[in-house]
């Protein structure tokens, strides 16, 4: 009688152990459920990235996002098998254009981070200009230049065309965003002339009172900035798919996301946000 007692209980401990093995193993597979974000050097990708990974952490996620120039992102998340799953500030149909042609059939878009993404030529609003058609009339006092960023970007080679287009005798300076950003504090601090590439979102627009030049023949089309991801994305996480297919922020939204950013760092600044508007962005796990 005691040895099968004994025996039963041996049962007991083997039974007890597998279920606790389970579990384990079940934790441990939900912990190794990875999510790998690529992101350009842009604040906006920046933050919408971040934003992201502090989301999908408290969901129980494991993010990882990685930062690469903008045309190696497009390349590898078109590979087989990619070394990344999602790419937030892909800027289409048109500034982007290019790297769609030859990536887009392996690449799947899921949602806009934000919907209203602009480009061009822009001055600060003191200079009494309106159009591109005219910068050639003063292009002395621009110093015969456009102050561009770096010539990987869309926008480098939107404003090769423009200059093209309009018969520009200015030449586009390549440089950075952040040297392009220097370059405009110090005209504007002595309100001299400047003419500069310029997109929203860009945090510029609140640091500084700029306005865009008419660009009446369309050389700066109008764009969405796509969440793009690798194909077989959604299929393999439909929870995590549908998150990034409802994200979605508003031009006010996205400055105050950025502007923390800025000031606070990435991972910091977006915990704020999202701390901030919780509500808002654990809605975008649900259809």
């Amino acid at each position: 009688m005691t040895k099968l007692r004994n025996f039963t209980f041996l049962l007991l401990i083997i039974g007890l152990g597998s279920t606790l093995l389970s579990c384990t193993n079940k934790d441990k597979s939900k912990e190794k459920e990875q999510i790998r974000i690529l992101y350009g050097n842009y604040l906006s990708d920046v933050s919408y990235s971040n934003l992201s990974k502090i989301a999908l952490e408290e969901q129980g996620y494991e993010v990882i996002i990685t930062n690469l120039q903008i045309g190696l992102i497009y390349g590898e998340l078109s590979k087989d098998n990619p070394n990344g799953d999602i790419f937030m500030d892909a800027w289409l149909p048109n500034t982007h254009k290019p790297y769609w042609e030859d990536y887009g059939d392996d690449l799947v878009k899921l949602g806009e981070s934000f919907s209203e993404g602009t480009t061009g030529l822009v001055v600060p609003s003191y200079i009494p200009i309106n159009s591109i058609e005219e910068l050639n009339a003063h292009k002395d006092k621009f110093k015969n230049k456009i102050i561009g960023i770096g010539s990987g970007a869309g926008i480098h080679a939107s404003t090769y065309k423009a200059i093209e287009e309009y018969d520009l005798e200015l030449a586009q300076i390549t440089s950075s965003g952040p040297a392009m950003v220097a370059a405009l504090e110090k005209a504007t601090k002595r309100e001299e002339w400047i003419v500069a590439t310029g997109w929203k979102p860009h945090l510029k627009w609140l640091e500084f009172d700029l306005k865009y030049l008419a660009d009446p023949k369309g050389v700066y089309p109008k764009d969405v900035c796509a969440i793009i991801s690798r194909k077989g994305f959604e299929e393999d996480m439909p929870e995590a798919a549908q998150f990034f297919k409802n994200f979605n922020l508003t031009e006010d939204q996205l400055y105050e996301l950025m502007d923390l950013v800025n000031d606070k760092g990435g991972e910091e600044g977006a915990q704020i946000w999202y701390e901030a508007n919780k509500e808002m962005v654990d809605g975008w796990y649900t259809n």
